[in-house]
């Protein structure tokens, strides 16, 4: 509390009368997020105090799965009142200029932060314990019955003794499908990574309503299907138990569903674990097809530079379509 007052403080000194501070976040947060001086490791110890851990929210401007997130997930009263109830919420641009002070002590930008954890998606929220170590990372958008159920995990309520793929199996049961989907363009099994063509390795589950929604939708869009004959593309069952090509699963430590891990070349290049809709599920296809991981690591800087490409090309982006 004293480090708020302090901070509040120090912004009331800097800012004229009547002027308003602009917000650093690249996504409007709830009010109840905390502001800090951005030192992790006094932030855990803070948390602690408060028998609470921290959450860190990783966020950008146009990203139409951080809005969901806070007007979605956090509009619903239960998860707020589960998520304030259990932790210390920070949010960081992942493009931005402020300094963090990392739990092992070294200090950088936001954006540089988020290059050193690899942040692919957006958004991601990173649960620290009370040590400092990372109780859970979830890359990228979970619907509000999944990300109520990944609060519990990251507060240490439930799952004890089990990873968090292990938990999410059983955690979650939805109203979706109990057979699983066939596409013609699945190919037949065993999976080879020695093909010409990069790979595209798909993970589902029945009881999936995600898996659901991308057969349904994503799947099926012009562009989705063109970009998939660049691929030969496999699915595997996670609870197929006789196909003992299941334990990539483990292996690749796939914890949602669907997954969707690439291989070019006989090594994993980038992987889809999150919820995507059919425009940003089309440029990850595209990332890897097109080989531009090679030259550009940040999925999310390749993906800007693709939309800016297509409307100086006139084309309608709809980046929630």
């Amino acid at each position: 509390m004293i480090r708020l007052l302090a901070l509040l403080a120090a912004i009331a000194i800097a800012a004229p009368s009547g002027a308003q501070v602009p917000s650093p976040h690249a996504v409007d947060v709830p009010r109840w997020f905390s502001e800090t001086f951005l030192d992790m490791r006094e932030d855990v110890r803070e948390a602690a105090a408060q028998g609470k851990r921290v959450m860190i929210y990783f966020g950008q401007d146009g990203c139409p799965y951080c809005t969901a997130l806070m007007q979605t997930n956090f509009s619903q009263r239960s998860i707020t009142e589960k998520t304030r109830r259990h932790f210390v919420a920070i949010a960081l641009n992942l493009w931005g200029d402020r300094e963090v002070a990392w739990t092992d002590g070294r200090r950088m930008s936001e954006k540089a932060l988020g290059r050193e954890l690899r942040v692919q998606f957006t958004p991601t929220l990173m649960f620290l314990d009370e040590q400092g170590k990372v109780a859970l990372r979830l890359n990228g958008y979970l619907p509000p019955h999944r990300f109520a159920a990944a609060l519990d995990y990251a507060a240490g309520l439930a799952g004890k003794g089990m990873t968090y793929d292990e938990y999410a199996k059983t955690a979650v049961k939805e109203a979706a499908s109990a057979k699983l989907h066939e596409e013609s363009f699945f190919a037949a099994l065993p999976v080879s990574l020695k093909g010409p063509k990069p790979v595209a390795l798909m993970f589902e589950t029945p009881y999936c309503a995600s898996c659901d929604e991308l057969h349904r939708e994503g799947l099926q869009r012009p562009e989705v299907r063109k970009l998939l004959e660049r691929f030969s593309v496999y699915r595997l069952a996670l609870n197929d138990l006789r196909n003992p090509q299941t334990t990539w699963a483990s292996e690749l430590r796939v914890a949602y569903t669907p997954t969707i891990v690439f291989f070019d070349r006989g090594k994993e290049v980038f992987r889809v674990d999150t919820y995507l809709r059919p425009f940003h599920l089309a440029a990850a296809l595209d990332y890897v097809a097109n080989h531009a991981y090679r030259k550009e690591p940040s999925f999310q800087r390749y993906l800007q530079a693709r939309v800016e490409r297509m409307r100086g090309r006139g084309e309608k982006v709809d980046l929630w379509n």
